[in-house]
């Protein structure tokens, strides 16, 4: 054999090594690509623009022609050529599905800029929910390490949605609100059982818990509980095959309905319904909800179906919405700093999980971080949430009020010291204090103010030697470190100094004067403690409302920018008053009712008639207990107040003017 021919033989024995190699390594490419989503458009939707068609024929060189196309939007922007911009960036995300920054470059334009070229607060709210829903439902699962996108998206939620620098905040909140009594029903209710922060955490993480460990599927539903399969059949008999969302609608209004003691005469007044067939369908449906024998049933099958929304539309994962519950505190997923911690964090542990010894300083955790915190920061100012579910689904104006909530002043320290341990990631221990050390004074002064004005001074001054003795405290500002050392009313004084502006400030201090009015006041018997701390609220409340409605805005010129509060003082005393009873015990709410001046009782009257009327007088129909109006006298004039709250309502609807539909 000679010594060409012998070369050859070689040579086309490596070729089919070579080749049988390749396809097996291909396969596995493939295979690979597929799973983490490294693929690209090869065929052109009939909707698609004319540029996807040409991007996907330019084959190899798709990568030049979606810089030109970036290149162009870009320049669209700029020029206030929004729409434009957004059509474009519709076709780069096709043509290139993994290009973060064109995502959140889309998000960013429908959310921020087409969103405030509208008018009506609905109309902004599509355009806001269309960011949102870019970023969560499509970007992130095509691109899910990617921190910038999980980053903007938090951003959305606590800046666009709970900032107050949108006209139509308000509404944005109310939306919110509304969409998650939808998907997970209202959280937990307060009650004297979790007064402590273990106790409310312990209650929210089993709230999420039986979501997350529901069923995957409606075969495994039935698996569970035999009876799911006869629900299901009655449901579908009554309004045939709908979706998970839908069907969780129809339960959660119902649910309120009844958690009202509102009967089923009264379901097509409230939901407005006409139709004598529809109407019959729907108080079926309130019937089947309270079936003894069904109410397993009920509970396996909306679990289900819940697990199903948040995993499916809201890509949102149960058991790490329990886990975070767990690690941050109470979080009401009603509220939207309950979101934006949620994306940033997931932003930063799976930022975290990609992070290498030779690659950790290519990642900037910082920001992402700082979104978390500030989000905490959010939950402390505002998320203990009174919201009226049945009032915004009849398109009514709708009671929301947002209160300082202090299970999570300890979250913030937390946060702190976790992001410092992770040192040469995001930056140095020491470098890690100077970031953050701003945003943690700041926040232990609002704990120091908010437990001074609530009467806790113990607790002031338990924070203000956190504050005094935390390592990363600015030791050269010396005027602070001075101040910290006076007395605590001196000191509670000069901070409050240079701060009437801040509007967190005006609801942390009305609200906190409030709740200590009612506990360490009427509560505790000492009505000179009550009467000071009352009229301090309502004369910071006439200022606070006076200085922040100064100036209209276009989206809701009945509405403040940032009117967390109510307008009217009766109804923000009488709310936070209601709202502090339901979660007492029995003999407490009979003492404090009592105890109050009739204003107060007036308000609260009308909302405690209508939620534990009914369940009370039946129970001492059985000799269990007094009848409602025996431990809640009628107050004087309450009738003339009824008539009052009416026409203030519909005066607010009239203003407001709301089509939820």
């Amino acid at each position: 054999m000679s010594h060409d021919k012998l070369i050859q033989i070689i040579a086309g024995a490596v070729m089919l090594v070579l080749l049988a190699g390749s396809g097996v390594v291909g396969t596995t490419i493939t295979e690979s690509s597929g799973k983490h989503r490294l693929v690209f458009a090869d065929t052109a939707a009939d909707n698609d623009s004319p540029e996807v068609g040409v991007g996907i024929a330019m084959g190899a060189f798709r990568g030049v022609f979606v810089n030109m196309l970036w290149i162009r939007a870009n320049r669209l922007q700029e020029e206030g050529k929004y729409y434009e911009a957004i059509e474009l960036a519709e076709t780069i995300t096709k043509l290139q599905p993994r290009f973060p920054r064109v995502w959140v470059f889309h998000a960013w334009n429908l959310a921020y800029n087409i969103s405030v070229a509208t008018q009506t607060p609905e109309e902004r709210w599509q355009w806001v929910d269309s960011g949102i829903r870019l970023l969560r439902d499509e970007g992130i699962p095509q691109n899910p390490n990617d921190m910038l996108m999980h980053k903007e998206l938090a951003w959305i939620f606590l800046h666009k949605v709970q900032g107050v620098t949108d006209d139509a905040n308000q509404y944005y909140k109310r939306k919110i609100a509304e969409e998650w009594t939808v998907a997970l029903g209202p959280p937990p209710p307060p009650g004297p059982e979790m007064r402590t922060r273990d106790e409310a955490i312990a209650a929210y993480s089993k709230w999420l818990d039986d979501i997350a460990t529901a069923p995957d599927s409606v075969e495994g539903a039935i698996e569970r509980e035999p009876l799911v399969a006869e629900l299901i059949a009655a449901l579908e008999d009554l309004f045939g095959t709908e979706a998970p969302l839908d069907i969780l609608r129809r339960f959660a209004v119902h649910e309120e309905l009844h958690r009202k003691n509102m009967s089923d005469d009264r379901l097509g007044d409230i939901l407005g319904v006409i139709d004598e067939n529809e109407l019959d369908r729907i108080q079926t449906l309130s019937r089947l909800m309270h079936e003894p024998q069904l109410e397993n049933a009920w509970h396996v099958y909306i679990a289900y179906l819940r697990k199903r929304v948040l995993l499916d539309t809201y890509h949102m994962d149960p058991a790490r919405m329990a886990r975070y519950t767990r690690e941050f505190g109470p979080l009401d997923w009603r509220h939207p700093a309950a979101h934006s911690l949620y994306w940033a964090r997931l932003g930063v542990e799976r930022g975290l999980g990609r992070v290498e010894e030779q690659n950790k300083t290519d990642y900037d955790f910082t920001n992402t971080d700082r979104l978390v915190m500030h989000s905490i920061q959010e939950l402390f100012r505002s998320s203990e949430l009174y919201f009226d579910f049945l009032e915004f689904e009849q398109g009514k104006y709708a009671y929301y009020m947002a209160m300082p909530n202090t299970f999570f002043i300890d979250s913030y320290g937390e946060q702190l010291e976790d992001v410092a341990s992770r040192g040469g990631i995001a930056t140095s221990m020491k470098r890690t204090y100077t970031n953050y050390a701003a945003g943690f004074e700041n926040f232990l002064q609002d704990a120091i103010l908010h437990y001074y004005r609530r009467g806790d001074i113990d607790k002031a001054i338990e924070y203000r030697h956190k504050l005094l003795t935390w390592p990363g405290r600015n030791i050269n500002d010396w005027e602070a470190t001075e101040k910290l050392a006076w007395p605590i009313d001196q000191y509670v004084e000069w901070e409050m100094m240079g701060r009437y502006t801040s509007p967190s400030l005006y609801v942390n201090q009305i609200s906190a004067a409030l709740m200590g009015a009612y506990t360490s006041g009427l509560l505790a018997g000492d009505q000179d403690l009550f009467q000071s701390q009352y009229n301090w609220a309502r004369q910071f409340h006439a200022y606070f409302i006076r200085e922040q409605n100064k100036t209209p805005m276009l989206a809701s010129p009945e509405t403040g920018r940032m009117e967390n509060l109510p307008k009217d003082f009766r109804v923000l005393a009488g709310g936070v008053f209601t709202n502090l009873i339901a979660s007492l015990s029995e003999d407490e709410r009979e003492t404090m009712y009592l105890a109050a001046p009739n204003e107060l009782r007036q308000y609260a009257y009308l909302i405690l008639e209508r939620e534990l009327s009914e369940s009370m007088n039946q129970r001492a129909a059985e000799g269990e207990g007094r009848p409602f109006n025996e431990v809640f006298p009628p107050p004087v004039g309450i009738e003339q107040f009824r008539l009052e709250m009416d026409a203030l309502r519909r005066q607010q609807q009239q203003q407001f003017n709301i089509d939820v539909k």
